[in-house]
C-alpha cells in the first residue's frame, strides 16, 4: 500500500471516530467541583454524591461503545487498504495511470508509467496538458475532458507525449469526478496508432495538396496505369477548353498534348521515373510553349505544364539584346571583361584583347581571373607592388563585395588605367577598364593652362569681365576693378551688369551710354550677338576703350582698355602730323616756286655762257675758257637738279603723264651708256654692257627710261673707284624685261639701305661734293609709273647692285627676282 493511500485511508478513519462522544473522559471529584460547603447543605451532598455514581456508570457503558465502533472501524480501515495495494499493484502491472480530476480539489493521480514516455510523475504536472504532451495532442485531449465535464461524454484516442511516445487515454465521469485513464499501447497497438496517425496525415496532405494542384494556373493531369487522364486540375479544364470542376470521367478528359509528344514522355517514363520536355501545344485556341515534368508510379503517372510562352519570347529578346550588345561593346575603345559566380572569363571585347596584348588561344579557354592577373604580371604589364598577393586579393575582392570598386593602374608602359569592377547580383564581376591616360595628360595641361590664363589675365593692364547670360559678373581681374574704380568688395558679390551702369554716371553720361550698349550685347535677344566697340570717357577725364566678344557658353567677354594717355599723344601727334603736312604743302610749293623761278634765269645764265664759249662772238683766253666752261657745268649740273625736283612734284601733284611707245631697249641702253661717257674717263671707269640680240622692246616711256638708265649708271659712277668697272645688263623675262647695273664700290652700310630710296639722301663718295640724293628717288618714281619694280643689293666693300623690271606694258605685274628687295648682304 503506498504512503498517499495509507494517509488517505487514516483521514477516513480520524473522520469516523470524529463522531463519537467525548464524554469518556474522567470526571472529577465533587469536593473539586464544588469545594467546601456549608454544614447547613450536608443532605443536598449526600443527594449528589448519588446522581454522580449514576452518571458515572453511565458514561462507562458509553465508553465501551465507542471502543468498540473503533474496533470495526480500524478493521474497516485495514480491509479497504489491502483492497487499494492490490488496486494499485493491478495497475503498476498494467503500467497505466490513473488522473482524478474533482472541481476545486488538486487533481489526484495513480499508477505508474515508465519515465521515457516524458509523462509527469506529480499530479500538477500530469493535469498541465502542454507540458508534456504535443501540441496537437493536448488539444485533443483538453477538447475531450471539457466535454465529458459538459455532457459525460465518454472517449478514447490516441496521444503523442513531448517525447514521441505514443499512449491511449480513455475518459469517464464517475459521480462528481473525472477520470483519466492513461496506458501505453503495445508494440502492435503502436504500430496500428502511428499506421492511422499516417493516414490521416496522408488524407489531409492529400486533399491539401489537391486543392493546390486545382488553383495552380498550370496545368496539372493524372494518368491511370493505361495512360487515361483520371484527375485535372482547373488550369487544364481551361487549356483543354472544358468546364472547369469537373473531373473528367476516365478516359473522357481531351489531351492537351499531342500524340508525339505523349508517346515520347511514355517512352522516356519506361526508362527513368521522372521527364521534362518541353513542346508546343494548342491552350485555350492560342499556341503556347510548355514545360512539361512527368513523374511515373506503379498506378500511372502525372504530369505538370508550366507555361514558358514570355520566357520563351523574352529568352528570344535578351539573346538579341545581349547579340546587340556584344557587338555594341566590340566596337568601344574601352576594354570590358566579364567574369562569372567561378571567376572564369565569360565575355571580353575586342578593345579588352587589344588593351592586354593577350593570345586568342588563352582567352577563348575561359582562363580564371586570378590566373590571367598572374599572367599580365608574369608578362610585366600590371602596376609594380611590392605585395603583389595582397594587392591581388584586394582586386578579387570585388566577387565578395556588394557595392562596385574603382582602381587606379599605373602600368609600366606610363598607360593609367581607371578599373571599375561591378559585382553581379547573381555571381560575377564586370571589369571596366578605362585608359585615362590622354584624359589626365589633357587634365594636367588645362590646368596649367588655366593657371597660366589666371595669371596672365591678373596680370593684364587690360581690365577683363565675363558675363554670363543672365548679366551677373562671372570673372573679372585687377586691372577691370582699377580701370572703372570699383571696389573688390562689390566685384566679389557678382553684381549684375546692370549695376555698373547705375554707378558710373549721370544720365547721358558717355561712360553710362556705354554701359548701356554693354548690357545690350550681353543680355539682349538679337540672335546674331552683336559685338559692341567703342570709346567711352569716365569722370577724371579718363578715356576707355571697350569691346565685347560673344563666348560659346552664352556668356560675353568685355574688355577695357585705359588709352588715357595714348589718347593725349595720339592728339598731340595729329596737331603735330597737320603742322608738318602743312609745312610739306609749303615746303612742295616754295620748291616748285623756286625751281620754276631759277629755271628762266639759269637757262639765260647757261645760254650766255655758251655764246661766250662760241668762238665766234670773239676769242678767249685759256683762263677765260676755263671759266667759261665751270659755268656750263655747274649750270648744268643745276639744271639737273631742278628738273628731277620738277619731275618728283609732278608725280607728286599726280600729274606726270607717260608718252608711251614701244622702247628698243638695246638703244635706250646705248643712248644712256653714250651720255656718261665723258664721266667715265673723268672717272676712269670701265663700263661693260650685256644685251642680248632677242632682248626686244616694251611699251614705255623711251625717255623716262633712259633717264632712269642715265641716274642708275651716274649713281655708279659716282660711288665706284677710280680704275673700277661698271657693268649693265638686261634680259628678258617672262612678264618684261629686267635691267640691272652694277658697280664694285664701296657699298651701301646695312643701316643706310632702307634709305637709298628717299629723297634728298646723299651718301658719301669720297669727293668733297655729295649728289642732291634724287637719283634713285627718281629712278623708283618712273619704274613705279610704269608698273614696274626695283630692288637693290648690296654687300658693304664688295659693289651694289640696282635692278628695275618693266613690265611688258605698264600696269602688268613684272616677275620677282630671286633676290628679295633691298636685301642687305654683309660681310
Amino acid at each position: 500500500m503506498s504512503a498517499r493511500l495509507r494517509a488517505r485511508l487514516s483521514l477516513a478513519a480520524s473522520s469516523a471516530l470524529a463522531g463519537l462522544p467525548t464524554t469518556l473522559a474522567p470526571t472529577p471529584s465533587l469536593a473539586e467541583a464544588f469545594g467546601p460547603v456549608e454544614a447547613t447543605l450536608g443532605s443536598a451532598l449526600v443527594g449528589a454524591l448519588a446522581f454522580a455514581a449514576l452518571v458515572t456508570v453511565a458514561l462507562a457503558r458509553t465508553r465501551a461503545r465507542a471502543a468498540d465502533r473503533i474496533r470495526r472501524a480500524e478493521d474497516a480501515a485495514r480491509d479497504a487498504a489491502r483492497r487499494a495495494d492490490r488496486a494499485e499493484t493491478l495497475l503498476a502491472g498494467d503500467e497505466e495511470r490513473l488522473l482524478v480530476l474533482r472541481t476545486g480539489e488538486a487533481p489526484r493521480t495513480v499508477g505508474y508509467l515508465p519515465p521515457e514516455t516524458g509523462v509527469p510523475t506529480d499530479a500538477p504536472g500530469l493535469a498541465a496538458l502542454d507540458g508534456w504532451l504535443a501540441p496537437e495532442s493536448a488539444a485533443a485531449l483538453a477538447a475531450h475532458l471539457d466535454r465529458l465535464s459538459a455532457t459525460g461524454e465518454r472517449f478514447r484516442l490516441a496521444l503523442t507525449t513531448s517525447a514521441g511516445a505514443p499512449l491511449e487515454a480513455s475518459g469517464r465521469a464517475a459521480g462528481t469526478s473525472r477520470l483519466v485513464r492513461l496506458r501505453e499501447l503495445g508494440e502492435e497497438h503502436r504500430r496500428l496508432a502511428e499506421a492511422e496517425a499516417a493516414r490521416l496525415r496522408a488524407e489531409r496532405e492529400s486533399a491539401a495538396l489537391k486543392a493546390l494542384v486545382a488553383r495552380l494556373p498550370h496545368p496539372f493531369w493524372l494518368r491511370d496505369a493505361d495512360g487515361r487522364i483520371v484527375w485535372h486540375n482547373d488550369a487544364y479544364a481551361r487549356a483543354v477548353e472544358v468546364p472547369e470542376g469537373a473531373l473528367a470521367a476516365s478516359g473522357e478528359a481531351p489531351e492537351l498534348l499531342d500524340t508525339a509528344d505523349r508517346a515520347a514522355l511514355a517512352a522516356a517514363l519506361a526508362e527513368r521515373t521522372v521527364v521534362a520536355r518541353r513542346v508546343a501545344v494548342v491552350a485555350a485556341g492560342e499556341r503556347r510553349i510548355l514545360d512539361v515534368v512527368a513523374a511515373a508510379s506503379e498506378e500511372g503517372s502525372g504530369g505538370v505544364g508550366v507555361d514558358v510562352t514570355e520566357l520563351e519570347l523574352a529568352d528570344a529578346a535578351l539573346k538579341r539584346t545581349l547579340d546587340y550588345h556584344t557587338r555594341t561593346l566590340d566596337q568601344l575603345a574601352t576594354a570590358v571583361a566579364i567574369f562569372g559566380p567561378d571567376r572564369r572569363l565569360t565575355f571580353y571585347n575586342a578593345a579588352y584583347q587589344s588593351l592586354w596584348g593577350l593570345d586568342m588561344a588563352l582567352l577563348e579557354s575561359r582562363p580564371e581571373d586570378g590566373a590571367l592577373l598572374d599572367a599580365l604580371r608574369s608578362a610585366r604589364m600590371l602596376p609594380e607592388q611590392a605585395d603583389f598577393r595582397a594587392w591581388k586579393r584586394e582586386v578579387l575582392s570585388s566577387y565578395q563585395s556588394v557595392e562596385a570598386q574603382e582602381h587606379w593602374w599605373h602600368l609600366p608602359d606610363g598607360q593609367t588605367l581607371r578599373v571599375l569592377a561591378s559585382p553581379h547580383p547573381q555571381g560575377g564581376v564586370t571589369y571596366v577598364y578605362e585608359n585615362v591616360t590622354e584624359r589626365l595628360d589633357l587634365e594636367s595641361r588645362y590646368n596649367a593652362l588655366i593657371r597660366v590664363q589666371g595669371e596672365t589675365l591678373d596680370h593684364l593692364a587690360e581690365g577683363v569681365a565675363v558675363f554670363g547670360s543672365d548679366g551677373r559678373l562671372r570673372l573679372w581681374n585687377p586691372a577691370f576693378a582699377s580701370v572703372w574704380d570699383v571696389d573688390i568688395a562689390l566685384l566679389a558679390e557678382r553684381p549684375h551688369i546692370g549695376v555698373f551702369a547705375r554707378r558710373t554716371a549721370a544720365p547721358g553720361a558717355a561712360a553710362r551710354r556705354a554701359w548701356e550698349e554693354i548690357a545690350a550685347a550681353v543680355t539682349g535677344l538679337a540672335e546674331g550677338r552683336p559685338r559692341a566697340v567703342g570709346r567711352c570717357e569716365r569722370a577724371g577725364e579718363v578715356v576707355i576703350d571697350y569691346a565685347t566678344v560673344p563666348l560659346p557658353d552664352g556668356a560675353t567677354l568685355a574688355t577695357f582698355v585705359d588709352v588715357t594717355d595714348s589718347v593725349k599723344v595720339e592728339r598731340a601727334l595729329i596737331e603735330r602730323n597737320d603742322a608738318l603736312v602743312a609745312a610739306d604743302r609749303i615746303k612742295d610749293a616754295f620748291i616748285q616756286h623756286v625751281s620754276y623761278e631759277l629755271r628762266s634765269p639759269l637757262t639765260t645764265v647757261i645760254g650766255f655762257t655758251q655764246l661766250l664759249a662760241d668762238t665766234r662772238t670773239g676769242p678767249l683766253t685759256d683762263k677765260q675758257r676755263e671759266y667759261t666752261d665751270y659755268v656750263l657745268s655747274s649750270a648744268g649740273a643745276l639744271l639737273a637738279i631742278i628738273n628731277d625736283i620738277l619731275d618728283l612734284a609732278t608725280i607728286d601733284a599726280g600729274a606726270m603723264e607717260l608718252e608711251l611707245a614701244e622702247v628698243d631697249v638695246a638703244a635706250t641702253i646705248a643712248a644712256a651708256v653714250e651720255g656718261v661717257q665723258d664721266r667715265l674717263r673723268e672717272a676712269r671707269l670701265e663700263l661693260s654692257t650685256k644685251v642680248p640680240d632677242d632682248v626686244g622692246t616694251f611699251v614705255g616711256d623711251e625717255k623716262r627710261v633712259r633717264q632712269v638708265l642715265f641716274n642708275l649708271l651716274s649713281n655708279a659712277i659716282a660711288h665706284s673707284d677710280p680704275g673700277g668697272r661698271v657693268e649693265i645688263a638686261c634680259a628678258r623675262e617672262a612678264e618684261g624685261v629686267r635691267i640691272a647695273v652694277s658697280d664694285r664700290g664701296r657699298g651701301i652700310p646695312t643701316e643706310l639701305i632702307d634709305q637709298v630710296f628717299d629723297r634728298f639722301v646723299a651718301r658719301p663718295t669720297g669727293a668733297s661734293r655729295h649728289g642732291a640724293g634724287l637719283g634713285l628717288s627718281i629712278v623708283k618714281s618712273f619704274v613705279a609709273l610704269h608698273g614696274g619694280t626695283v630692288a637693290i643689293d648690296s654687300k658693304e666693300g664688295a659693289g651694289t647692285t640696282v635692278i628695275c623690271r618693266f613690265p611688258s606694258r605698264p600696269g602688268e605685274t613684272a616677275a620677282r627676282d630671286p633676290l628679295p628687295p633691298r636685301r642687305a648682304v654683309t660681310s
